[in-house]
Parts: C-alpha cells; sequence; structure tokens
C-alpha cells in the first residue's frame, strides 16, 4: 500500500504548522506535529484507532479484515518446524517468541550484529555470517548417525564491533506504513530548515517488489521501507525462512557449503505465510494513551520546550489506503522515523546508507510497557533512557537535567502517558 498519489501539496499542508515553544532561538527547538495535539480532530483519530487492551486489531475494520487479522494472529504464533524450512541457522521458531509481552509487544529479546573497521570503513563481514548473528542452529541432520551438525553462529574473533539490538513492539505499525514517503521527506526538510541542529536524515533503501528507493521506516537503522518487506525479511533472518523476496538461505557462519545438507533447500513460504504475517502487523492497533494528568499536561508543553519533539515528532498523517481505518489518519507515534547521529548512542553498524552513529528515531507510543529501553536494553528507566542520550540527542538531554525537580517529574511523567 504506497502512497504517492498523495500529492506533495496534501502533504506540505498537513506539516506546515511548526510551533515554537519557549526556547532560546528559533532554531533550538522546533516542533513538527501534523496537526496541534490540542486538536480535538487529531485526538478523535488517534483515539478511535487506539486499543485499550495491546494486542487488539484497529478500530473501525470490516469482517473481512478482522478475519485477515485473525488468520495473521494464527500465523505470527506458529511455531515454525525443520521440515517447514526452519534454519539452520535462526534466531527463533516464531515471530511471537520475541514479540510478546504483550501480544505484539517486545519481551527485550537481545539479538547481536557485529562486524569491523578495515581502513576506517565498515566491514559486515558476511563471510563470517555478518552482521547479524544467528544464535541458534538446528543441529544434526541425515540420519543417524548424523552427516551434519548445524551450530549456532559465534561472533568471529576478529570481531571489532559487538552490537546488542532489542526486538521491537508492533503496534500501530500500519499507521507508519501508510504515511508517504513524500511527507517524511517533506518533514525532513522543514527540520532541516527550522531545527538544523537536530535534523533528522530520510532513509533511502531498495524496495524489493518495485524496484525503487523508499524512505526507510522499520527497524533500528530505518532500514526497512515497508511492513510487506519487513515481513519477508523477518521470516529469513530470525527463522530461516525463505520466501519469494528472499529466497536465498542465511549461510551458516558464512559458509555456504553448509547449505549442502540443508533438510530443507526448496522455497519455504511460498510468501502466504509472510502475507499473514504482514496482516497482522498491519491491522494491529496502536496504544492508547494512559491518563492526562495535570502534570502530564504540564509535561508536554516541557517535553517540547527542551527539544525532545525535535526528533520525537507528536504527530504524523497517513496517506490513502485501502483500508479505511488507515486511510489519512492523525495518529501520535511520538517519532520522525528519520536518522539521527545519536554520538556514543550510535551502534557502530553500518546499514545501507545508515552510519555506525545514526539511529532512527525510537517511537514512545507504548513506553510506560517496557523494562527495557533505547536500542540495547541498557536503560530501565525513562530517565536512564534520556541521560544516555549523545550527539543530536544532547541538546534536549542538557536542559532535561537542567530542569528543576519538579519539572523533570513533570516531563517523566508525560512520557509514561504514552
Amino acid at each position: 500500500m504506497y502512497k504517492h498519489s498523495w500529492s506533495t501539496c496534501s502533504a506540505l499542508t498537513s506539516i506546515a504548522v511548526l510551533w515554537l515553544a519557549g526556547c532560546d532561538s528559533p532554531q533550538d527547538v522546533v516542533t513538527n506535529p501534523a496537526v496541534p495535539d490540542s486538536s480535538a480532530e487529531a485526538r478523535v483519530e488517534v483515539e478511535a484507532s487506539a486499543a485499550s487492551i495491546l494486542g487488539e486489531p484497529l478500530r473501525g475494520l470490516t469482517a473481512d479484515e478482522l478475519t485477515r487479522f485473525a488468520a495473521g494472529l494464527e500465523e505470527f504464533d506458529e511455531v515454525e518446524t525443520i521440515d517447514g524450512g526452519l534454519g539452520p541457522v535462526f534466531n527463533e521458531a516464531a515471530c511471537s517468541t520475541c514479540h510478546t509481552n504483550p501480544v505484539g509487544g517486545t519481551n527485550g529479546r537481545v539479538e547481536t550484529r557485529f562486524g569491523r573497521l578495515v581502513a576506517g570503513l565498515f566491514d559486515p563481514m558476511a563471510s563470517a555470517g555478518g552482521s547479524l548473528l544467528q544464535d541458534q542452529g538446528i543441529g544434526p541432520v541425515g540420519g543417524d548417525p548424523p552427516t551434519h551438525h548445524y551450530a549456532a553462529e559465534l561472533v568471529p574473533t576478529d570481531a571489532t564491533i559487538t552490537a546488542k539490538r532489542i526486538t521491537t513492539p508492533l503496534f500501530g505499525l500500519g499507521l507508519v506504513d501508510a504515511v508517504a514517503d513524500e511527507y517524511l521527506l517533506q518533514l525532513a526538510r522543514l527540520q532541516a530548515t527550522n531545527s538544523p541542529r537536530t535534523a533528522g536524515t530520510p532513509h533511502m533503501v531498495l524496495e524489493i517488489r518495485s524496484g525503487r528507493m523508499r524512505v526507510g521506516r522499520f527497524g533500528w537503522k530505518a532500514q526497512v521501507p515497508t511492513l510487506f518487506q519487513f515481513s519477508g525479511d523477518a521470516y529469513l533472518n530470525e527463522m530461516g525462512i525463505t520466501n519469494p523476496e528472499f529466497p536465498d538461505e542465511s549461510c551458516p557462519q558464512g559458509d555456504c557449503t553448509g547449505l549442502a545438507h540443508n533438510p530443507a533447500p526448496d522455497l519455504n513460504d511460498d510468501g502466504e505465510g509472510v502475507e499473514a504475517f504482514n496482516d497482522f502487523m498491519t491491522l494491529l492497533a496502536p496504544p492508547a494513551r494512559g491518563p492526562n494528568t495535570f502534570l502530564v499536561l504540564k509535561g508536554r508543553a516541557l517535553f517540547s520546550q527542551i527539544g525532545c519533539a525535535n526528533c520525537h515528532t507528536p504527530t504524523l498523517v497517513t496517506g490513502p489506503s485501502p483500508v479505511a481505518a488507515l486511510s489519512r489518519k492523525v495518529f501520535a507515534p511520538f517519532s520522525d522515523f528519520l536518522l539521527h547521529d545519536m554520538g556514543s548512542l550510535g551502534d557502530g553498524i553500518v546499514q545501507g546508507q545508515a552510519g555506525g552513529r545514526q539511529m532512527r528515531t525510537a517511537p514512545l507510543w507504548g513506553v510506560r510497557t517496557r523494562t527495557a529501553l533505547l536500542h540495547d536494553g541498557r536503560a530501565p528507566t525513562i530517565r536512564a533512557a534520556i541521560v544516555a542520550h549523545d550527539g543530536q540527542g544532547r541538546f534536549a538531554r542538557t536542559r532535561f537535567l537542567g530542569l528543576s525537580v519538579g519539572g523533570r517529574a513533570a516531563l517523566l511523567a508525560f512520557v509514561r502517558s504514552l
């Protein structure tokens, strides 16, 4: 569902209002909401789609769409088998293993990426199985005694960079998928003009289905452009399930000769499983907001005033979609889905055009349900996550630490309400 028919004029209209809030300079703090947070229209649209219980489908779906959601949830929970194509190296045997607590969320499952610097350039060490480590193998295959043993991959001893990443929540991603590329490009241009110190960079990546370069928005580096591609990528790289867009198995520890013993060498999924998983994510509702107390309202103002909203854009607008519940909707992810230089908070991994210091702005909706924050889960609290910000996030961090005790409490109460 790609929204190029939505005109540039429409995209510009929806993000043209820039709210300058309590700052020393107009270029210090600029919020770029699609519409003001105080707008009754924004509240109605967001509340109409949000789930009161996490893991529920979007509100307003048709009977056919609800059926697709249910089928997608079943696929999401299905445990893959070796006969069905699991592996031969993989991370987990079911999507739900990582995206649970609650359904569609994240249990903080940590995965590993690795690489090294060669003459100052990042080497993903593909010949050694990088950059994503598959930490499980299907074990012995080929009879009794076995003719081969597929073991878990290990980080090579000559890797100089090792990064941990926790799995991301899936809530509301259909809304993110439905945002037009041009909308995000215009948002980046507005940031470059009005808040250059913290301006984000769109990550242009290849959409396999169309062969075109699209704005990435999924993954810690915004390295995936669409939910459909995200689904196929996860099937291959997380479960070892080959599919039409990702037909080639991951070579165990980079050794492709080992695939000669693969017990399921044919295409493992004809696309139906990937499509069903895509349906589940597309139709999964975003999290509802917590109570809107006086302290939360005070914190909301401070969130903009100290610059958090420069990157954690409060509201975005989707383009037209064949799913009415996703079409031209205002929603509140608190992210611009752009890349930002995070300094020491970067993970050192290069993916596509995303450098080692660059990370996608993490959406804040639903953050109150999580106990491990930042890309590697190092922060156990929201305060710890803020204090760890560096690079383009250092400015907001410094202002947060400069707030009064009451001001910091109010800002934290606001973020906990998301």
